[in-house]
């Protein structure tokens, strides 16, 4: 099935505004996002999409194709949503313009259950949390999931609860952000109305929860950190000073 990554980005962050043009490394964040998540052999094709004429232009000058889309846009499922309209793609893996460490082989692995699996319509990846003082920031998504691997519940805060334990001893997870759809699954999620608790915890997934739809969760062994601060960004450059990635762009 032809398959496409669309990574959505816009300058309004809440938290950190004008981060896609960030500079990490040398190159914009965006830059690296793009150029890591295009070294995937499942991709047919990978798009920026964005409302920001910034972006636009910092885009194409590292040689990405852009779709311009609506400035009304809250969630980045419903941009893509938008974008994908003008493409042939089957399948559509959504990447956060804020995940620089973004290694081709998480498309690959987001991607196989697809292969198997004809009635599947979305799919997260997720990575055990290794440390305590994530588990309590509210800027990583945490997850909880049922025998079979799909999602239950995500929150900002952290779940499972830890009343009865510490944290050394409990399985946590979180969510890394990169989300493939199946075309008519990512069209009905725009067509779905707004929930109440997608709004209350900021999180695109809890649409299709509420709404009863199945999020399968598959975990990668791929350790990832996403940029929502200024603070996030110089973490993330001492992560990546050697990482043997940086060489193939």
């Amino acid at each position: 099935m032809k398959t496409i990554a669309i990574i959505p980005a816009r300058m309004g962050s809440s938290r950190f505004p004008g981060k896609p043009i960030a500079k990490l490394l040398g190159r914009t964040m965006l830059e690296h996002v793009y150029k890591r998540v295009a070294l995937s052999d499942a991709l047919d094709a990978t798009y920026i999409a964005t409302c920001d004429e910034e972006i636009r232009q910092a885009a194409e000058a590292f040689g990405a194709p852009v779709i311009m889309t609506s400035d009304k846009h809250e969630r980045a499922s419903d941009r893509i949503a938008e974008a994908v309209t003008g493409t042939d793609a089957e399948l559509i893996v959504m990447v956060q313009g804020d995940e620089p460490m973004t290694h081709p082989q998480m498309i690959d692995t987001a991607v196989a259950p697809f292969r198997n699996d004809s009635h599947l319509g979305c799919v997260n990846l997720v990575r055990r949390i290794e440390n305590e003082a994530d588990f309590h920031d509210v800027n990583t998504i945490k997850v909880v999931m049922n025998q079979q691997g799909d999602a239950l519940y995500m929150s900002r805060q952290p779940i499972p609860t830890l009343a009865k334990s510490s944290f050394a001893p409990t399985i946590a997870y979180k969510q890394v952000c990169i989300i493939p759809f199946r075309r008519a699954t990512l069209l009905e999620y725009a067509q779905l109305p707004p929930t109440p608790l997608e709004q209350l915890e900021s999180i695109d997934m809890l649409r299709l929860l509420e709404h009863g739809r199945r999020v399968k969760m598959v975990e990668t062994e791929f350790n990832s950190q996403a940029v929502d601060t200024e603070a996030d960004l110089a973490r993330v450059a001492k992560l990546m000073e050697s990482d043997p990635l940086l060489a193939k762009y």
